[in-house]
């Protein structure tokens, strides 16, 4: 086969579709790296590692990239390689060893969102658009020159899953339009305005607090940036866990973090109401909002920490 040799780092549902696409285009692929499924994560995705297989494309899952791995990359050759949504920082030297160059899928409009979790951070932050970039791969992540990138509207019902199956579907077709001009070495590349660039880092399961000092507005938007399958928002009544998996903002007064009704259940915020749709004591099953009532009467008090 005379196209380009293609090693490829990929995962999640971003990496599944952009591994598709090459595989529909037939690309010459010599290689898949990807990650073992954490058991503690809610794995929503469909697996890079089980297309590899079913493709006969040789696949590899190390706990970390490290000498043996690179050394191996060297010997296959490769002339492309791509990072779709791989977790783990690439070293310079296996970027550096392709011919063609070595791109990297981001989940976002670059270089606005810099970082890690970005989907998340742009529903959290309220944003009513995002989008997918395929960019250079350089020593600093996410700085390199555009390939090509395209946006989509983020609708105010979207979760961060609905934003990420988009950035798949929206990644799958960036491939697709590319891969030629890259196999040739005729990809234009557009220098990114540093000037533009916003960075964020990485978001934690307590980074998921709820501050009901906060508008009703703000702590939805909370709410839908990390409900499932990520770890989900929280507050506390005294010292018990409660995960708010879905709510909405409403109109309406009340003191900020106290229960003003019960049907619906309804918490008073610093503008606004936000009515709790879908709750869910530590370690016991989720519920409806309007099956806590008799556990949160009117006037409960929600506070922000243990």
């Amino acid at each position: 086969m005379n196209r380009p040799r293609i090693v490829v780092f990929a995962y999640s549902e971003p990496g599944y579709t952009c591994l598709k696409e090459l595989i529909a285009q037939k690309a010459n692929i010599v290689a898949v790296y990807t990650h073992q499924d954490d058991p503690e994560e809610e794995i929503w995705f469909h697996s890079v590692y089980d297309l590899a297989k079913e493709n006969n494309i040789p696949v590899f899952r190390p706990k970390k990239i490290d000498a043996d791995t690179a050394e191996y990359i060297k010997n296959l050759r490769p002339e492309l390689i791509f990072s779709f949504y791989f977790r783990r920082l690439i070293p310079n030297d296996i970027i550096l060893m392709p011919r063609l160059g070595s791109y990297n899928l981001h989940g976002a409009l670059l270089p606005k969102y810099r970082g890690q979790t970005c989907v998340n951070w742009a529903v959290v932050n309220g944003e009513k658009r995002t989008g997918a970039t395929l960019h250079l791969m350089t020593e600093n992540a996410d700085e390199g020159d555009i390939v090509d990138q395209r946006g989509f509207d983020i609708a105010f019902t979207d979760t961060a899953i609905d934003v990420f199956k988009k950035v798949s579907v929206m990644a799958a077709q960036i491939v697709r339009d590319n891969l030629a001009a890259l196999e040739t070495g005729m990809a234009k590349l557009t220098p990114q305005d540093n000037s533009k660039a916003t960075k964020f880092g990485r978001r934690r399961p307590k980074d998921g607090l709820l501050d009901f000092n906060k508008d009703a507005v703000s702590l939805y938007n909370l709410i839908r940036g990390v409900t499932h399958p990520f770890p989900g928002a929280f507050t506390f009544v005294g010292a018990r866990k409660l995960f708010v998996w879905w709510a909405k903002p409403v109109e309406g007064e009340g003191k900020p973090g106290e229960i003003v009704s019960a049907q619906p259940l309804c918490v008073g915020t610093k503008n606004g109401l936000l009515q709790l749709e879908r709750l869910q004591w530590e370690n016991e099953a989720e519920m409806n909002g309007d099956r806590f009532a008799a556990e949160l009467p009117i006037g409960t008090k929600f506070s922000t920490n243990d």
